[in-house]
């Protein structure tokens, strides 16, 4: 089973897709995902406490900021991957040493809906950021429309959809595990 969870900051997003892997997996291979590359003090702290959240919960954790489908080399696809998340995993993509590529957001899309089609059960977790009115500038905006292209994508190929709206889950397409 497959699903994609996206829902605004600080909204349980973390602690569903933790639950929905674990119940996936079962007594099978469990694998976290860690798509975020730290740049500051703050982004290690987010890492510590997701890190202590995971604790004792079986997970193998995976770091992988870019080329997505490398996370899948040496691991048993027939396990269960919590990937957190599509968002830091295109930020990493779209925004180089070299510059900005524009073309991320497409590769990201592609890359993503192989990853999923390539393991027997995932949940891929990305933030909603497209909820205000606000025009921002042309970088900003064309991160925003490469997430949404990359969220529609994930959306697509996967069994559930949910969106987190005020810490409670909304189910958009199939149903929750048994």
């Amino acid at each position: 089973m497959t699903i994609f969870l996206s829902g605004g900051a600080k909204n349980g997003k973390s602690s569903l897709a933790q639950d929905l892997a674990v119940r996936l997996a079962g007594d099978g291979s469990l694998y976290y995902v860690a798509t975020m590359v730290p740049v500051d003090e703050e982004d290690r702290q987010r890492i510590r406490r997701h890190v202590a959240d995971r604790a004792g919960l079986g997970f193998q954790t995976v770091e992988c900021g870019r080329h997505i489908l490398s996370a899948l080399d040496g691991v048993d696809r027939t396990g269960t991957f919590l990937l957190d998340s599509v968002t830091a995993l295109l930020m990493n993509e779209m925004f180089t040493d070299v510059g900005v590529d524009p073309s991320a957001g497409e590769r990201c899309a592609a890359e993503l809906t192989a990853f999923i089609r390539a393991v027997e059960n995932a949940v891929i977790v990305s933030d909603a950021i497209y909820s205000d009115a606000e025009r921002y500038d042309e970088i900003t905006e064309l991160y925003r429309a490469a997430l949404a292209r990359a969220d529609r994508a994930c959306a697509a190929a996967c069994d559930t959809v949910i969106e987190m709206v005020a810490g409670q889950p909304v189910i958009y397409k199939g149903g929750l595990p048994k």
